[in-house]
């Protein structure tokens, strides 16, 4: 059996959600590890806790030819899975409430150049069984120059 060599560099991160005519963008600096056809993007985000501290959150993005997995750890617990056509069960947690979730991706778009990297997904997003929400979501990686 071959070992799949695994390379890791450094990347800026841009994330914007659209939902409901709102629009977020998040920039973070990352890293990507890539292992044979597999991506993954690894951030930290600060979100607003209940109380209006700011909790960190790591994130990784995992990137194979299918589809992404979305995994949050830290003041935040949740993963999502993205494959184009099929509804995938999640999960959100958080120390105030916690409830399943599932993801229905309606597009799903991957281009890479280089090291740099595109992904675009749209999602509807049911809690309980019922459509909470519409997703577009946009990933921009780019590579940082070593210094």
């Amino acid at each position: 059996m071959t070992e799949v060599q695994s390379e890791k560099y450094g990347v800026s991160v841009i994330l914007e959600s659209v939902q409901g005519g709102e629009r977020n963008v998040l920039q973070a600096a990352g890293e990507v590890i890539a292992r044979g056809d597999q991506l993954y993007l690894r951030y930290e985000e600060t979100q607003p806790g209940p109380k209006g501290e700011a909790v960190s959150v790591r994130t990784t993005v995992k990137i194979t030819g299918s589809g992404l997995k979305l995994i949050r750890h830290g003041g935040v617990q949740s993963e999502q899975s993205f494959v184009l056509g099929q509804r995938l069960p999640g999960f959100y947690r958080s120390p105030y409430t916690q409830f399943n979730l599932s993801t229905d991706t309606r597009k799903l778009d991957v281009k890479c150049a280089g090291r740099s990297l595109e992904v675009s997904w749209e999602y509807d997003l049911y809690v309980y069984g019922e459509l909470s929400g519409q997703f577009a979501i946009s990933l921009h990686i780019q590579e940082e120059p070593q210094s």
